[in-house]
């Protein structure tokens, strides 16, 4: 007890300083509304950081996670439509299971790396062969059609897309019944053209225009785009019929692979179409 009273007689002024600091500082921060704003403001904003950053973290993980299901999600509807069957017996007009059989499968991809500017453009994409993908499948994105496989390692795939000059893809004019072949001149990376339109078609401005299936790698009715404008090409039957892409292919991220399920088996029966040869004298 005496320790104790010589401890507060011999630290008496520093304790009534640290006293009186106390009440000061109090009646500082309860009797003065703009401190106590100024204190609870930058408390809320340091909270309010914090909370924002964990949101943003979550957000965009959960879009992440979003993305992932809503790919198979359109994966799963896409093997329902009618465009992904093949008729088995036309001597029947009802759709029914037992009619069709599943012809293209999709595998759904990303792209992680691309180019809009070159002369010929290529995407990489993270699927490869050991998610089923092999060379000259078509891949297509939600807004239209992306290009053809043109290597593919175990794990990545690069995709020759349509803004390469050599690409031919078959495409239809909608409502006009027009078949042609997709070009690309290596200059806008937003338009393209179409080749063998014979110019006694009727066409139309903004008209659809998608793929016209039947061969190897695109089934029919994928979105390709819509006339901007068409022009008679001096000296010959055909119209000069420029499109604008449905895809802006510089934001492409979410894609999907087509794989033709009878491949191989019209592959092996149109190898036995005879070359043609010149005529016996």
């Amino acid at each position: 007890m005496q320790d104790l009273i010589a401890f507060f007689r011999r630290f008496r002024i520093f304790l009534f300083f640290v006293l009186l600091q106390v009440v000061a500082l109090s009646n500082y921060f309860t009797g003065l509304s703009f401190p106590r704003s100024q204190y609870n403001t930058s408390a809320s904003t340091v909270a309010a950081a914090i909370l924002g950053f964990e949101n943003s973290f979550t957000k965009h993980w959960n879009l992440s996670q979003s993305n992932i299901e809503l790919q198979k999600e359109n994966v799963r509807l896409r093997k329902k439509i009618a465009s992904s069957f093949i008729r088995l017996d036309n001597n029947y007009v009802k759709i029914d299971d037992s009619l069709h059989q599943q012809q293209y499968d999709y595998i759904a991809g990303e792209v992680i790396n691309s180019s809009t500017t070159k002369f010929n453009n290529y995407f990489t994409i993270n699927i490869g062969r050991k998610q089923g993908v092999g060379v000259k499948m078509a891949v297509f994105s939600d807004k239209g059609i992306i290009g053809i496989i043109h290597n593919t390692s175990e794990h990545f795939s690069v995709v020759k897309t349509v803004l390469t000059k050599d690409i031919n893809i078959d495409v239809l004019i909608e409502g006009a019944d027009a078949i042609g072949l997709l070009k690309w001149d290596g200059k806008d990376p937003k338009r393209g053209s179409i080749t063998g339109i014979s110019n006694d078609m009727k066409l139309k401005k903004w008209a659809k225009i998608v793929t016209r299936g039947g061969g190897l790698n695109f089934p029919k009715g994928l979105l390709v785009g819509r006339i901007e404008s068409y022009k008679s090409i001096e000296g010959q039957p055909l119209w000069d019929v420029t499109f604008r892409y449905s895809e802006n292919y510089a934001n492409v991220q979410n894609i999907y692979v087509v794989k033709n399920l009878f491949r191989s088996e019209q592959e092996k029966i149109e190898s036995l179409i005879p070359q043609d040869e010149e005529e016996e004298e």
